[in-house]
């Protein structure tokens, strides 16, 4: 044809493009070694008036060192078929995890591990693309209906994390409201700090599950103007319970909408593990079929409930789970959904699993609580300082960056336990603390080495103990008077845990008939079981 007739001969054509590659790579080596001969290897280092790029960076470094907020990361591989045992960067070298938050021990569980192995094999490791393109998938589906079913709602959406779902939806939906204000809990986490910080909404801060400041500030704002309270179930690094149903009373009088963070929850709580909104209302959430509304209940006054996926359920990810239309909008204008490469299929497997798993078994839960009672029972006895919460989490308080970090090194190298040491900006200056979160795999004989490791490393660290603060007056409820530390721990008033003594006989005796009246194991620790008999005759 004509347009064949005009193109150059393909031998000519390849050998023009050789010609052109080999001038332009020899020009650009020869740039390279002037530069490299000029000033050394490329950095970010410059000269002259251009801006010190390097500077900023050691400036900010040495920032951290300074103030002993610089983060080290531990080399720690926990071990599947040990757990919750991990080796170090020696694979030789076995320690004690007491700081995981695969809480339930969910990540090596072989129904979850069997289903992603399954879906692997089956459709490979990747999900393709995004949701939009190539990367939505059948799995994908029946994850969100799981968790849509889990919390009683309409709907649900799929994130990569909770991080991601906490600012995407904070920042999609308050752009979108018009005149939007935020109300936030002082101890809210990052991600729904800059969900609001990137909402570029009015914002208000009151202090940590204080009623009354919450209300005094709302009461500012006209009930048309659009509202969103933020707030937790449980605060991960001092284990304190948000107020949830007075907090949903107090919206609905001031028309706001409700934003619930159930991460550290999800799993732990309620008869299914829906979370601490589930477990307020647990009797008639046990008898309600499972995605059930239950009208009146907490759970359903919540507008908007976000979980992970990573935590208890042992996977990655993260969710919300609303109403159909608040999911379907922000499904459709979020960009931490939409340009975000979906959950790999073998992901979205196991936590399908995960879910469907822990909605049955109690028996996870019944041992992590019951594990969590005796280690708060041995801590308090040893004089060791526990901040006050009624959740699993234990938090020892010891008040000093360095220290805090001193201590961890030291449980890890002189007793082969890895407990994270926890410091600004997580949690305040001089509220620095070592974060326990015993599992149901953690027996007696571990918990009893624990205790005795950390009563060794006060000792030697001269740390404060229960009494110190006390004379001291006392710190995020170290050392102050119940009354006090009532007002912020949240949960019942005079109830010492969200999971209450007759809840766990329940959870107990459920799942011994479950399992064909074979007992949990571990037994049950002597102390429980006296609460437990003293429930019972109650």
């Amino acid at each position: 044809t004509r347009q064949q007739q005009q193109q150059p001969p393909p031998m000519l054509i390849e050998q023009t493009t050789r010609n052109l590659i080999s001038s332009v790579g020899k020009a650009a080596a020869a740039a390279a070694a002037d530069d490299a001969g000029a000033s050394g290897p490329a950095t970010h280092a410059t000269q002259g008036t251009a801006f010190d790029y390097e500077g900023l960076y050691q400036a900010k470094l040495a920032k951290k060192h300074d103030d002993k907020s610089y983060r080290y990361f531990n080399n720690i591989n926990r071990l599947a078929a040990r757990y919750p045992q991990a080796h170090t960067a020696k694979a030789s070298n076995l320690v004690t995890v007491w700081c995981s938050n695969d809480y339930l021990g969910q990540s090596k569980n072989p129904a979850v591990v069997g289903a992603m192995k399954e879906a692997l094999d089956t459709y490979g490791a990747g999900a393709g693309g995004t949701r939009n393109i190539a990367g939505n998938s059948a799995l994908h589906l029946r994850l969100e209906a799981e968790l849509a079913t889990l919390h009683r709602k309409e709907a649900a959406l799929v994130f990569s994390s909770c991080f991601v779902a906490n600012d995407a939806t904070i920042s999609t939906l308050c752009s979108a409201l018009p005149d939007c204000v935020i109300f936030s809990d002082a101890m809210n986490h990052a991600s729904m700090i800059q969900g609001i910080r990137n909402s570029r909404a009015r914002k208000h801060v009151f202090r940590h599950n204080d009623l009354a400041h919450l209300e005094q500030l709302l009461a500012q704002y006209p009930r048309s103007t659009p509202k969103l309270v933020a707030f937790e179930s449980v605060y991960s690094m001092s284990g304190t319970v948000g107020r949830i149903p007075e907090i949903c009373a107090l919206a609905k009088k001031y028309g706001a909408i409700t934003f619930l963070d159930e991460v550290h929850a999800v799993g732990m709580y309620g008869p299914r593990g829906a979370g601490v909104a589930e477990h307020y209302d647990y009797a008639a959430s046990l008898q309600a079929p499972a995605g059930q509304r239950i009208p009146g209940s907490v759970l359903d006054q919540v507008d908007i409930v976000t979980g992970t996926l990573g935590k208890a359920f042992g996977i990655v990810g993260g969710y919300i789970a609303a109403a159909s239309s608040l999911v379907d909008m922000i499904r459709s204008y979020a960009p931490g959904f939409i340009f975000t490469t979906s959950l790999p299929p073998p992901i979205s497997a196991g936590a399908v699993a995960s879910i469907q798993y822990l909605s049955k078994s109690q028996r996870e839960r019944f041992l992590q609580q019951t594990h969590m009672r005796e280690l708060k029972a041995d801590l308090a006895s040893a004089g060791i300082p526990v901040v006050p919460n009624p959740s699993h989490i234990v938090p020892v308080l010891v008040g000093d960056a360095e220290r805090a970090k001193l201590a961890s090194d030291l449980l890890l190298s002189e007793h082969k336990i890895y407990v994270q040491s926890i410091n600004y900006p997580t949690v305040p200056v001089g509220e620095e603390r070592l974060r326990i979160t015993p599992g149901p795999g953690h027996d007696a004989q571990m918990r009893s080495r624990l205790v005795r490791a950390l009563d060794s490393v006060w000792d030697t660290l001269a740390l404060k103990r229960s009494a110190d603060w006390a004379r001291d007056g006392g710190r995020c409820g170290v050392g102050e008077s119940r009354t006090n530390s009532e007002l912020h721990v949240g949960w019942k008033r005079g109830v010492d845990y969200v999971w209450e003594d007759h809840q766990l006989k329940q959870a107990h005796d459920y799942e011994c008939a479950r399992k064909g009246g074979i007992r949990i194991e571990p037994a049950i620790p002597a102390t429980v079981q006296q609460q437990f008999v003293s429930a019972t005759a109650a």
